[in-house]
């Protein structure tokens, strides 16, 4: 008996180690396997430059690969409204996504916030005000001061994060 109980226990010894490291690298894997993401990382650097109307492209192409990607739809959002007035609803389409998909997606609310502004829809832009206080406080300041300046906030606050 006791020569069963030591089998056996060695088993399931061997048999948690054994799936010890699968357990602890799903979770990692599953992120840098991210279907699309080497398009919008592509794309992230692109809107690093300026480069606005290639960066779109990339983020459609990961999105191609992935519609439920947030960030993608968020970022794809930001570089369509760079590129100017006529673009301004199709980008708050894929803001509006990246909320739904992600509605912890802090940065898209920024960004929405901005463009309500933008579009002189106060009321929208203190909503999402609202809800990024609640999220993050630095990006609260930011589309605070941009709805107050009525301009564009500078740089590309958390935006330009690469999978």
């Amino acid at each position: 008996m006791k020569r069963i109980t030591t089998i056996l226990f060695t088993l399931l010894v061997a048999l948690v180690l054994a799936a010890t490291p699968a357990l602890a690298a799903g979770s990692k894997k599953v992120e840098e396997d991210k279907a699309g993401a080497e398009d919008y990382n592509a794309g992230v650097k692109l809107m690093k430059k300026g480069e606005y109307a290639e960066a779109q492209e990339r983020f459609e192409a990961a999105l191609a690969e992935n519609e439920s990607f947030a960030e993608a739809h968020n970022n794809l959002a930001f570089s369509m409204r760079k590129q100017g007035e006529q673009n301004w609803q199709k980008a708050l389409e894929h803001y509006n996504r990246a909320v739904d998909l992600n509605p912890k997606l802090a940065e898209a609310y920024m960004y929405r916030g901005v463009l309500y502004s933008l579009m002189g829809e106060e009321a929208k832009a203190l909503a999402d005000h609202a809800t990024l206080l609640k999220l993050d406080r630095k990006l609260a300041e930011a589309l605070q001061a941009a709805i107050a300046s009525g301009e564009e906030p500078d740089g590309l606050e958390g935006l330009a994060k690469s999978w």
